[in-house]
């Protein structure tokens, strides 16, 4: 999968965004411009496998990765780093 050259500081806070369990696709789309496949692709290219593993496994259970799937909206922590 294409992705576009991104530095290792902007690789790095796209990892720990995708890690962070509030924190969904839909914001590191706005904020990087990253689709969810992208993002994935990222992910494994950047992680060792069983990290890698581990992080689909917990992405795919979590409701708050997909905004259309969150049972809330209003009172949703936001990081300040976090540009949306």
């Amino acid at each position: 999968m294409k992705l576009p050259n991104l530095d290792p500081e902007t690789i790095d806070r796209i990892i720990e965004m995708a890690w962070e369990d509030r924190t969904s696709f839909d914001a590191i789309e706005a904020q990087f411009g990253l689709l969810e496949k992208q993002v994935i692709a990222l992910m494994r290219r950047q992680m060792k496998e069983s990290s890698f593993q581990m992080w689909r496994e917990r992405v795919t259970k979590r409701k708050t990765k997909h905004l259309y799937k969150r049972e809330f909206i209003a009172g949703r922590f936001k990081s300040h780093n976090q540009k949306t």
